[in-house]
């Protein structure tokens, strides 16, 4: 465990891509298995344990560190995981105080300093009663940097800066194999992943067998920039087309080797979500892989992600929800048909294909995405702006932006440079008022970065009051960073635990301006509404609290949609 734990602090300090791939494929390379299997699980997300809760860690390190200093060390650490880490009380050494050593008159020996494997394989299996007797035992044999890497683990926090992408890299070098390689077999297995092991190093075959339906790792595209990338590019050479507001999927069929259909739904990073959209695997009866856009049709109607998002992250699907949310994937692009990759070939062959195969599939949940036609970069901008008029129709207040598509790109996963092209319609803006500001986590566990932010909203007798309606952790530099952290601590008005509430009223506050993507409701905000994607455009040091925007303007995207306000325009200017 120890071993692990150095790798993941190394990691966690380690700005540069490829030297963290050198560290994983050192680690992966000599650790032991089922050691680095369980590793290669802890980095890519592949477990969770129930029981391991927060609350049980602090009931653990106040029964042996006084409450008090515990809980001012949390406030100025910031992290649980790093506080307990660093003030668990090392327990005396075998045979009481001395050197440690254990010698011929000693009895005691040290304490066993668990792998991970053992970590993972007890916490399967341990009863709940006695979980923290055995937590507190690994914390006792664990050095500092082993308790942080163990509480991180087992109560879900663990992020160290690489993707699981980065971690399917180091694996595939093994053997001299691609990241996208991996990719095809990993949603086939299970940790710790022995199978895997085996075929990289060349000491078995693919296991092809074991994913009939394997996921494929998408192609991405690059935001564009209105300022430079357009003076660059020929439009004759791109196809264009709608950015549809929903999530990206990929519908997979294939037989297994009994003959039996196998349907497979995943999503843009590769998470198997058929068990959630019942209705729309039924339609996959074909043998191929189709990248499209999953969302919600109403009467041959988009809805917005809002509803959506009804369907989204259910473990359980009712009838009532399968009737009244029914899933629908609009085609993007088609990777493969009756056993042939068609990645390698142009885009507008594949599309040609791609309307091949979906008018002989006939199938009412699945449709084609329709190409914007353009000739110029200014006839583009105005499909931008303004969908409904080339074709977007009922369907516009779900498009957000436009895709340019290099008509002779191949489908090349990861996000090549070139090829695809995104332009996103301009997000929404409101100027809001902090109210509370929360430490951050690994590099920036010393600072209040995480920000809860409100707008004005009138009390039952006429007063104004700020509710939130959202919290933003990222959209300003390091030295904007330092500036708020500092504002902060000279601000403060109530401190709760890793939280501080920050002063703020109609004659006092910061004002942060939000750009988001839309608003929806909730129940878990005092306002009623929360935002979609927000993040810190601007800090407006200048701005009175009091001129910060009303509830109004959120409430306004939810009445008449969020389409009906044009790109970039400010919520109020839109309420006239």
């Amino acid at each position: 465990m120890n071993d692990f734990a150095h790798l993941l602090d190394r990691l966690a300090y380690e700005p540069r891509r490829n030297a963290k791939l050198r560290l994983l494929q050192d680690y992966f390379a000599h650790a032991p298995d089922p050691e680095r299997g369980y590793a290669l699980a802890a980095m890519t997300g592949g477990l969770t344990f129930r029981e391991a809760k927060p609350a049980m860690i602090r009931g653990l390190v106040e029964a042996r560190i006084d409450p008090v200093l515990f809980a001012l060390s949390h406030n100025y650490v910031g992290d649980l995981a790093e506080t307990t880490a660093l003030i668990w009380p090392t327990p005396e050494p075998a045979g009481g105080a001395g050197h440690g050593i254990v010698g011929p008159g000693h009895n005691n020996p040290p304490p066993h300093v668990p792998t991970l494997a053992e970590v993972v394989e007890t916490l399967r299996t341990v009863k709940k009663a006695d979980l923290p007797a055995r937590i507190a035992e690994w914390l006792d044999a664990l050095d500092e940097t082993g308790r942080w890497a163990l509480l991180k683990l087992i109560t879900g926090a663990l992020r160290v800066g690489v993707s699981a992408r980065l971690a399917k890299t180091a694996i595939g070098a093994l053997g001299g194999h691609e990241a996208d390689a991996v990719e095809e077999v990993w949603h086939g297995l299970e940790p710790p992943y022995a199978t895997l092991f085996a075929w990289v190093e060349g000491r078995a075959e693919r296991p092809t067998t074991l994913n009939p339906a394997p996921f494929r790792p998408p192609m991405l595209s690059h935001p564009i920039d209105e300022d430079g990338d357009f003076e660059k590019l020929d439009p004759a050479a791109f196809s264009g087309e709608w950015k549809w507001d929903g999530i990206r999927v990929q519908l997979v069929g294939g037989r297994d080797a009994a003959g039996v259909q196998v349907a497979r739904i995943y999503s843009r990073t590769g998470e198997d979500i058929s068990g959630a959209f019942p209705d729309l695997a039924e339609a996959i009866t074909f043998e191929g892989a189709i990248d499209g856009e999953l969302l919600i049709l109403r009467e041959q109607r988009v809805q917005s992600f809002n509803v959506l998002q009804q369907r989204l992250n259910r473990k359980a699907v009712t009838p009532k929800l399968l009737e009244e949310f029914p899933a629908h994937v609009r085609a993007y692009d088609l990777m493969q048909a009756d056993g042939e990759d068609l990645r390698p070939l142009p885009f507008m062959e594949r599309r040609a294909r791609l309307e091949s195969f979906v008018a002989a599939l006939d199938h009412a949940r699945i449709d084609l995405s329709p190409l914007v036609p353009f000739s110029t970069w200014e006839q583009l901008a105005i499909a931008r702006s303004d969908p409904a008029s080339v074709g977007g129709g009922a369907d516009s207040d779900a498009i957000e932006g436009v895709m340019l598509k290099a008509r002779d790109s191949a489908y090349l996963p990861g996000r090549p440079k070139g090829p695809w092209w995104k332009w996103k319609r301009e997000p929404f803006r409101v100027d809001t008022v902090m109210m509370y500001a929360q430490r951050g986590h690994g590099k920036r566990s010393s600072f209040y970065s995480d920000y809860t932010f409100g707008v004005w909203r009138e009390r039952e007798d006429g007063t104004p009051e700020l509710v939130p309606v959202g919290k933003a952790y990222h959209g300003f530099t390091d030295a904007e960073l330092a500036k708020l952290d500092r504002y902060v601590r000279n601000n403060t008005t109530k401190r709760f635990g890793p939280v501080r509430e920050v002063s703020y009223g109609l004659d006092h506050g910061l004002v942060l301006e939000i750009a988001f993507e839309g608003v929806q409701r909730s129940t878990r905000h005092k306002s009623g509404v929360a935002m979609r994607f927000p993040r810190v455009a601007r800090i407006r040091w200048d701005k009175p609290a009091a001129e910060a925007d009303r509830i109004d303007a959120l409430e306004t995207i939810l009445a008449r949609g969020e389409r009906e306000i044009a790109p970039g325009e400010t919520l109020t200017e839109a309420q006239g």
